[in-house]
């Protein structure tokens, strides 16, 4: 792909004399990341009245400022023609209902086929954002809703958002055992200390809460609306399971399958063919990352999620 260069000109105004050169971009460029425009600072791509400056020098406003960016390729993986079944997409943002058993990024043992080959074949110019503009993740076996940015100015927007717990992540999940009331799930989130590649409650670990409200019970099982306050690995999976109340199919946080006594043949099918966590992302609020306007979406669980809630209410009718 060839490079993809946009110049802006302006000039330091003067309430921002005084302040570090760094923080006047920022406050002169918010389109663009703090982070960015220090890298592009130190590569030379900012000219202050024709010449280069450090980061930390001040400014006296009236400069001029030439920034000059240039759209390099932030990911190297193959597109791959992908059937995605995009909710919303414009310019600047895409949404995607994303199937259980997709990976969202490639990694160890998924170098392809993942949603990241799909998108660089959908929009080839997501080559240049970070992760392919995907701004949050789900789990491989997780379904639901998920966030692309599409443009530069979209994608720091939108992790502005995330950071400042703006946008609205709200799930779907069915849980072992009967929930007797909604609440919160506050309780630090860290990697297991034994193996790597699960996540546990630990006090040495980042915030994480998670909000939860009771939509049904039945006799061994709670259907259950989840809201993330924050988004750590596998958060929803964790608190529930340290509760003692892991999400059905979990298969690295689930144990044992819980089986009501005397369950329906119907149920018994049903329990046993699930083989995912029974979790679902099934709604998104924000605002959009360009034009400001208030968004929100929602995308109905999948057949498989759908046929186990059917089997828990036949099994208590």
């Amino acid at each position: 792909m060839t490079e993809e260069r946009t110049q802006h000109t302006a000039r330091i105004p003067d309430e921002l004399a005084g302040q570090r050169l760094d923080q006047a971009l920022a406050r002169m460029f918010p389109d663009y990341s703090r982070s960015r425009l220090k890298a592009w600072l130190l590569g030379g791509s900012v000219l202050i009245d024709g010449g280069t400056r450090r980061p930390r020098d001040p400014v006296q406003g009236g400069e001029t400022v030439v920034l000059t960016v240039t759209a390099d390729v932030a990911v190297r993986a193959e597109p791959e023609p992908m059937a995605l079944d995009a909710v919303f997409e414009d310019t600047d943002l895409l949404v995607i209902n994303k199937p259980a058993g997709l990976v969202v990024h490639p990694g160890a043992g998924n170098v392809s086929g993942t949603l990241m080959n799909g998108l660089l074949a959908h929009a080839p110019q997501l080559e240049t954002l970070p992760r392919a503009g995907i701004v949050h993740r789900l789990d491989k076996d997780t379904s639901g809703l998920l966030l692309v940015a599409k443009s530069l100015p979209a994608h720091t927007a939108l992790v502005r958002e995330l950071a400042e717990r703006a946008i609205s992540r709200q799930y779907l999940a069915i849980c072992t055992g009967v929930l007797t009331g909604g609440g919160k799930i506050d309780a630090a989130i860290d990697r297991h200390p034994v193996d790597r590649t699960r996540m546990a409650v630990r006090d040495t670990g980042r915030p994480a809460v998670t909000h939860y409200t009771v939509i049904e019970r039945f006799r061994a099982h709670t259907f259950v609306k989840v809201v993330l306050e924050t988004g750590r690995t596998h958060q929803i999976r964790v608190h529930f399971a340290h509760r003692r109340h892991p999400l059905v199919g979990d298969p690295v946080y689930g144990g044992r399958l819980a089986m009501p006594a005397g369950a329906s043949e119907r149920l018994r099918d049903a329990l046993r063919a699930f083989r995912r966590q029974a979790l679902h992302a099934v709604r998104l609020e924000l605002k959009h990352p360009v034009t400001g306007e208030d968004l929100s979406f929602e995308a109905p669980p999948p057949g498989d999620f759908q046929e186990l809630l059917e089997s828990l209410r036949e099994d208590i009718a």
